[in-house]
């Protein structure tokens, strides 16, 4: 007995806490059927609370699931259990002739008839013909949590987007929507007069010298009036360093190739170089910046060792590949290859800070700790930035000295980070020669692995576009008032350097060799192994200097915008109607003269409708860029989340960049699948259109003005709004356009 008790009160505490799902089935059982009725559909009208009314105009539409067999489903809230209804035939779009069916209602209490009703019974006017149908009902109990789930696959399946039919790539073609076609008149808009700013942290219009933005040093000692500065101590004494760091003079050459290159015509061609048995090809990473883990002896279970202050950051903001790469490689690799360092080699002027600046932006987009450590930035706050070319020449102890003295502190600030729990360092100076090189590999045998990454540069007119943007954006020059005498000094500070300059022959090395205009140009890697080494290879095969601007916009307004839904795909409200008739005027003026030009967007349809009036570009769909996917909770509005799933609501707020939607995505998660999306933009000479949404846009902007990570579920990215972002030599610059409030 007291067991039954227990047992029903169980089953009252599951009721208390869920929903009922109903779905009401009506099959045909009349073979031979009338032409008039087959035009009749089935329809269901009751009370609260399914349709409140006895009034047959508003009486609800079965869908067909069969060819005999109707549904209809509804969920019942809680303490509203019992219902009564009928059924009735009429036409889908007019309300004559209507049909109820005979005898009394039918009575729903808990998921169950009430009666023996099994049936339900049309007779029509002056026609003695019956039409027989079965009824059939199938409840259960579901939780709010459940319910969500079904919301998108609702929508989609009842509820067909506008856009069904697009092709995924369609060249120069638009949607055909009549009177939404956009008049040439109308292109003589002023795009200046919807310029709003920018918001503080984004990329600045105005020109950065990239190593401005490089690290400060952590060892030169202030405040002390001293002429002398301090090096944290390391093995090589510092005047030894200077003299094995000292320049051997060799005779110039032209065009610096290794024994064995390889040339090639393809941009996207890898040359390897094979160095005996010491070759290997792209395998796993060895692991960068993660705990080393081990089994017990005692257990099948893995264990984290040595987390103490040099593991605190060493696990990346990272999911997907790259968490996955890893967590597998730390497991394989040796200590030192914990960190990773990436050596910059090349002469002035041929993109090296430009590169290394690059490629710290795309490696701490992907999650990895990164900086980047410019010798340059040490030698002007030790030494001033009065140093003519004479302090640069290979023949010149005390200048030879001083740039080695600095570019050891600065190496020795990287590894004191990685020590920290730093994942990969950048080391941007020229590192011209092979004893240099030596040097640092010394200091960083079994703390740090090393690739060397050298850009050659043959292209006459960018090495002089470069030493002009050098001479116009350095601190070097910024106190020469005579432009063409500090042109002059540059150029004899780079005679300098090639007159000891020896290519990378040594140890893993990755060589870009005329890669800046994007049209050929050559990648050669050596010994490289891993997952980052493989991703860093693969970012630098397709970036280049070309300039060009990338236009991002969210979809005009949609239907879930106005209700305040997450999710789901609805069409266009009024004002994204509006809104993207705007656009494809703003898109025809800004790039009119840019026919190579294209336009990107979600496989959603309200990206689709927002581009389909722009005609003249291609238009390519992507998948990457859908939506963050909320999972169970897509359809639903924040505050039914909060009321329904509290839990979920709480975890969301604490940490939206980790927080991952049941059955759904994070941020993170939607970084790793736009990673293609980024590596083709970086390879487009044109400019691209992305129409896409708040999440996925909040994460490619982030990646263009460098932001961390943990900002960009907080990256301002309103409706209605164009975030140009400029590409090119000079770095990364920002334009916004308000088209509508």
């Amino acid at each position: 007995m007291g067991s039954d008790d227990d047992g029903r009160e169980q089953d009252h505490q599951h009721v208390q806490g869920s929903l009922l799902y109903v779905s009401l089935k009506m099959e045909n059982l009349n073979l031979n059927l009338n032409p008039i009725h087959t035009q009749l559909f089935p329809h269901v009208y009751g009370s609260f609370p399914l349709v409140s009314s006895w009034n047959t105009d508003k009486a609800l539409s079965m869908e067909r699931e069969s060819a005999t067999m109707w549904e209809l489903s509804f969920v019942l809230p809680p303490n509203h259990d019992t219902l009564d209804f009928k059924f009735l035939l009429k036409p889908k779009d007019i309300n004559t002739p209507c049909f109820v069916e005979e005898g009394p209602t039918h009575l729903l209490i808990g998921g169950a008839l009430h009666e023996d009703a099994g049936l339900a019974l049309f007779r029509f006017d002056n026609d003695d013909e019956v039409l027989k149908y079965r009824v059939f009902v199938e409840a259960r109990r579901v939780s709010p949590f459940d319910l969500a789930a079904s919301w998108r696959a609702y929508e989609e399946q009842f509820h067909l987007p506008a856009v069904r039919g697009i092709p995924d790539v369609s060249i120069h073609s638009e949607l055909q929507r009549g009177s939404e076609q956009v008049s040439s008149v109308s292109l003589e808009l002023d795009i200046e007069h919807y310029v709003v700013p920018s918001p503080t942290h984004s990329a600045s219009s105005d020109l950065v010298y990239a190593a401005n933005l490089t690290e400060n040093p952590r060892t030169l000692s202030s405040g002390s009036g001293s002429d002398s500065f301090s090096i944290r101590d390391f093995n090589v004494p510092i005047d030894q360093l200077a003299t094995e760091m000292e320049a051997r003079v060799s005779y110039p050459s032209k065009v610096y190739q290794s024994p064995g290159m390889v040339k090639s015509k393809s941009v996207d061609t890898i040359s390897l170089l094979q160095k005996g048995d010491g070759w290997r090809s792209h395998f796993v990473d060895r692991g960068v910046g993660f705990p080393r883990l081990t089994k017990s002896s005692s257990s099948n279970a893995f264990t984290s060792l040595n987390l103490g202050s040099d593991s605190k950051k060493s696990i990346p903001e990272a999911a997907g590949a790259v968490a996955a790469a890893a967590i597998a490689d730390q497991m394989l690799g040796p200590k030192e290859d914990a960190h990773l360092a990436i050596v910059m080699v090349s002469l002035p002027a041929r993109g090296k800070t430009y590169t290394a600046a690059k490629l710290a932006r795309y490696l701490r987009w992907l999650g990895h700790d990164t900086k980047h450590f410019n010798v340059g930035k040490y030698r002007r706050l030790r030494h001033g930035t009065n140093q003519s070319a004479d302090f640069f020449r290979a023949d010149n102890p005390q200048g030879m000295e001083a740039r080695n003295e600095v570019a050891v502190l600065a190496f020795e600030d990287m590894i004191s980070w990685m020590q920290e729990g730093g994942q990969v360092g950048i080391f941007d100076a020229t590192n011209s020669n092979k004893q240099r090189r030596k040097t640092l590999m010394k200091l960083a045998e079994g703390r740090c692995k090393i690739i060397f990454l050298e850009t050659i540069c043959n292209d006459v007119d960018i090495i002089e576009r470069n030493i002009r943007l050098k001479i116009q954006q350095s601190p070097d020059y910024a106190e020469v008032s005579d432009f063409e005498a500090g042109l002059r000094d540059f150029k004899n500070r780079v005679a300098n350097y090639e007159k000891v300059y020896e290519t990378v022959e040594e140890g893993s090395y990755i060589k870009m060799i005329d890669m800046a205009s994007g049209h050929g140009g050559q990648i050669q890697a050596n010994n490289i192994s891993g997952y980052i080494p493989g991703r860093i290879v693969f970012f630098l095969v397709n970036t280049h200097l070309t300039p060009r601007p990338i236009l991002l916009t969210r979809h005009g307004e949609s239907q879930a915008n106005v209700r305040g839904r997450i999710g789901g795909d609805t069409a266009l409200s009024e004002n994204g109607e509006r809104y993207k008739k705007k656009l494809a005027k703003f898109v025809e003026k800004r790039l009119k003269s840019e026919r190579a030009a294209s336009i990107w967007t979600s496989t959603l349809q309200r990206t689709i409708l927002t581009a389909g009036p722009i005609a003249g570009f291609p238009k390519i769909q992507w998948r990457a860029l859908d939506e963050i996917n909320a999972g169970v909770c897509d359809g639903m509005t924040y505050e039914e989340i909060n009321k329904n799933m509290p839990e979920e609501y709480e975890s969301r707020k604490k940490d939206k960049l980790r927080y991952r939607y049941p059955r759904g995505e994070s941020y993170l998660d939607v970084i790793q699948r736009l990673e293609p999306v980024i590596i083709e933009l970086e390879r487009q000479r044109a400019p691209v259109v992305v129409v896409s949404h708040q999440a996925v846009l909040r994460a490619l902007y982030a990646y263009f003005t460098d932001r961390p990570l943990k900002e960009i579920p907080t990256i301002e990215v309103p409706l209605h709004t164009i975030i140009e972002i400029h590409l090119g030599a000079t770095g990364v610059q920002e334009k916004r356009y308000k088209l509508m409030d």
